[in-house]
């Protein structure tokens, strides 16, 4: 059986399906991709770690007939990925398995494996809600959140993004304790209002596959498991069970100190700051009073410090407060805009970032815990 494909083509979609697959999985097979071709000329790859299957599916050039096998991933995928643009035809002995694959300048052969032991894909089971949300939106959602997302094997909630739904909008919120990134957007379409925990991995995965996307998403999903469909992957995922904590509570409602400063001036500032701060805790103080922020750090250890001041805009009450000058920095550079607005109470009240200006039919918030300053 023979069929023809672009070599660039098959070469990019592989490139992402391997993301998905996880060494040495529990089941052998799971190392391979999953290869179907339809009566159509059409070809659907598929690759699985067991709790996340992703599948893409791409039109052919020429196919002689219908066939369903695997092919181990690394082999096919390091193979393919070295050949410049050009039909790639491919050849596979539907009696052994043995695939053959010609290009311009060579060829190479391996073998295939029966696809009987593939797990098959499984639907969420019950009633299950959706929302449709352009591709740009969800990607900007899943960036704002990872970074806030916890490495925390006793709360698995905490690893994940939390999505919000209401019969209005969707926020999409994460948090590690101390930190917490929330994005509240309008979805093109809602259904019942519902929430739902995507898990890390497949979050990763899809912040990959939406930064060439410029179609819409679909997502249906339940209380166990969530199928995503972009206009070329389509992302099935396991959710997690569990209850993420109330994170409107958490939100100050009345932080009367407002400062807002140019973000790249900011960033900068922080940057040379942090270089004299103690590598353990990676305090940085904040000093602000009329139009001026003054950020200092230092080490005691080795004996150095450091002292640096912005302008800014700012009327109300000198007052000073301490961040951990890393997680500031995540902070400021997953927020786009020219100027941010730091909203404060007081030293040890959560201190509220987000831009000056927001986009239309978006609210960012980022919210970062202080830490405590010995005076």
């Amino acid at each position: 059986m023979k069929f023809v494909i672009s070599s660039s083509l098959l070469a990019s979609r592989l490139q992402v399906l391997g993301r998905a697959i996880t060494p040495k999985n529990s089941l052998p097979i799971l190392e391979n991709f999953l290869f179907q071709i339809d009566g159509e000329k059409r070809l659907t790859i598929v690759a699985s770690d067991s709790e996340i299957r992703l599948t893409t599916t791409m039109d052919l050039v020429e196919a002689e007939s219908p066939i369903t096998f695997t092919a181990n991933a690394r082999t096919i995928q390091d193979a393919v990925k070295e050949i410049p643009e050009q039909p790639l035809n491919i050849y596979v002995n539907e009696t052994n398995l043995e695939i053959t694959m010609e290009y311009q300048n060579g060829k190479y052969n391996f073998m295939g494996q029966p696809a009987d032991e593939y797990p098959a894909a499984s639907n969420p089971e019950g009633e299950t809600s959706e929302l449709h949300l352009p591709a740009s939106a969800l990607l900007g959602g899943i960036n704002r959140a990872l970074f806030a997302t916890a490495d925390d094997v006793l709360r698995p909630v905490l690893n994940c993004i939390f999505f919000d739904l209401t019969n209005e909008s969707l926020t999409m919120v994460a948090s590690d304790g101390n930190r917490m990134a929330c994005d509240t957007i309008r979805p093109s379409s809602v259904g019942n209002a519902s929430t739902f925990l995507l898990p890390k991995k497949p979050a990763v995965l899809l912040k990959g596959i939406l930064q060439k996307d410029q179609g819409e998403v679909a997502i249906h999903f339940n209380s166990r498991a969530a199928r995503i469909h972009t206009s070329e992957y389509l992302v099935e995922c396991r959710l997690i069970e569990g209850r993420f904590p109330k994170y409107t509570s958490v939100i100050p409602k009345d932080n009367p100190n407002v400062v807002t400063v140019n973000r790249a001036a900011l960033i900068s500032a922080l940057r040379r700051v942090l270089i004299f701060a103690n590598a353990n805790n990676v305090l940085i103080r904040f000093h602000i009073e009329a139009n001026k922020i003054t950020l200092s750090s230092q080490d005691i250890d080795f004996s150095m410090s450091a002292e640096e001041g912005l302008l800014c805009d700012y009327s109300g009450m000198p007052v000073s407060i301490g961040f951990k000058g890393t997680s500031l920095m995540e902070i400021l550079s997953n927020i786009e805009g020219e100027e941010v607005a730091i909203r404060l109470a007081d030293s040890s009240r959560a201190g509220v970032i987000q831009p000056a200006q927001q986009k239309e039919d978006e609210n960012i918030l980022m919210l970062l815990m202080p830490m405590v300053l010995n005076d």
